[in-house]
């Protein structure tokens, strides 16, 4: 869940104390943590523009979703797709703040191909709906604190493209 409560976890399960290596990684994870509380201040004071932004760039790279037929066409499955933006969103902001993918992985991707699948959403466009929150959230971060979030982003969009 995060990089001190794994490296805990692992030492108790040697039942040892941490190694000096260990002990490094929590000084360094923690010693980031004003940046990552800033990078996920941004992403969660913002999520309204992002949504926007992104739901804008991917319908107009894919406006067959929003027409007759598409799944984001109508105010209902519009607003479910909306919804799904905010919510990865949510998770990439508990990544940055565990410096760790395990709760993406565990809430945001083991079954979520599955669901999709039995609703008949394409996963090429979550793919690229995922890709496009990246752009947008991105470009409101410094070019430190983009790479402080980059890689979460990545692991769902990485996630969702992986086969079951």
């Amino acid at each position: 869940m995060s990089v001190v409560r794994d490296l805990i976890l692992q030492a108790d399960d040697q039942l040892r104390y941490p190694t000096g290596g260990e002990l490094r990684s929590m000084v360094e994870f923690l010693s980031t943590g004003a940046n990552r509380l800033s990078v996920v201040r941004i992403l969660t004071d913002n999520e309204k523009k992002i949504v926007d932004e992104a739901s804008k760039q991917l319908f107009s790279r894919k406006p067959e979703y929003v027409a007759p037929g598409g799944n984001a066409y109508g105010a209902k499955q519009r607003a479910q797709c909306l919804r799904d933006f905010g919510w990865y969103l949510r998770l990439v902001t508990y990544g940055v703040l565990a410096g760790s993918t395990e709760l993406i992985q565990k809430i945001g991707l083991e079954g979520a191909r599955e669901m999709y699948n039995s609703l008949g959403v394409p996963m090429p466009g979550m793919v690229e709906s995922m890709r496009c929150m990246k752009e947008a959230a991105l470009v409101l971060l410094s070019q430190e604190d983009a790479a402080v979030a980059a890689p979460y982003f990545d692991f769902l969009i990485q996630g969702m493209q992986t086969p079951c």
